[in-house]
């Protein structure tokens, strides 16, 4: 009951101040330039207000929502992962005339070996229908002198948490080019004083761009893991725009018969 009588008080007080406020544009034309003064004064900082309001409603409540990790995840996968990136807003949510080594949030590092950069990242709000991850990643290049440019993602330790060569770990994305790249991605496992690379090329004529990595191919000693990292190789990437609408992994023990 007394929470029924809440709302209805606040109802009652939007009710006036909209009466109110409509009262005032009604009367603004004939108002004494005084009060009129005054009037727009009150109405600047409310219109603040409601634009933050307004602002921050349109983009936590538009779609996908913030946080989500919800992706199809193939039959016995028993771990599955979409970075912090393309799930949560940034504190800094881009980079200009970025330096070899810098990190745009807590996983994704950027190397190159430019003499003058001329790239930047920049994190992107998802909003088309065909979007599953709230957030994408934006990276422009433009005059490029180096030799390689990669974004290097660094795999949370429930990636390698009782991992084995049974295991095939998979990565899917959404990328959107100005121009045609060809994009590798490369799996790092750091096992004792050897790190194990396997090496995909991304199918980017596919409709679905999806790459697996099938770690019996691989001689991972199994009892010495310690960590893993992916590489993103973008290869002849200057003048270019590629945007990582989505990014996500999974890992399942292979089939056997």
């Amino acid at each position: 009951m007394i929470k029924l009588r809440s709302a209805f008080l606040d109802w009652a007080r939007h009710q006036r101040e909209l009466r109110r406020w409509s009262r005032t544009a009604r009367d603004a034309p004939k108002m004494r330039h005084s009060l009129l003064r005054a009037e727009r004064f009150r109405a600047r900082k409310l219109m603040y207000s409601l634009n933050e309001v307004v602002s921050i409603a349109d983009n936590r409540l538009a779609l996908p929502m913030i946080g989500s990790n919800a992706f199809p995840k193939p039959h016995g996968t028993d771990w599955s992962w979409r970075p912090s990136l393309w799930r949560e807003p940034l504190a800094t949510p881009g980079l200009s005339s970025v330096e070899s080594k810098s990190k745009l949030g807590d996983e994704v590092t950027l190397f190159h070996d430019c003499a003058h950069s001329e790239l930047t990242l920049r994190q992107l709000r998802n909003s088309r229908e065909a979007d599953l991850a709230p957030y994408g990643l934006r990276m422009d290049v433009f005059s490029f002198d180096g030799s390689f440019l990669s974004l290097v993602l660094d795999l949370p330790f429930e990636a390698v948490d009782r991992l084995t060569r049974r295991h095939l770990i998979r990565m899917d994305t959404i990328v959107e080019m100005e121009k045609p790249l060809e994009i590798f991605a490369r799996l790092n496992i750091k096992h004792g004083p050897n790190t194990e690379q396997l090496v995909r090329e991304l199918p980017l004529h596919e409709e679905d761009v999806m790459v697996e990595f099938d770690l019996a191919y691989s001689e991972l000693n199994e009892k010495r893991i310690e960590r893993a990292w992916i590489d993103l190789i973008f290869e002849n990437p200057q003048m270019s725009q590629v945007i990582l609408r989505d990014l996500t992994f999974g890992r399942r023990p292979r089939a056997e018969f």
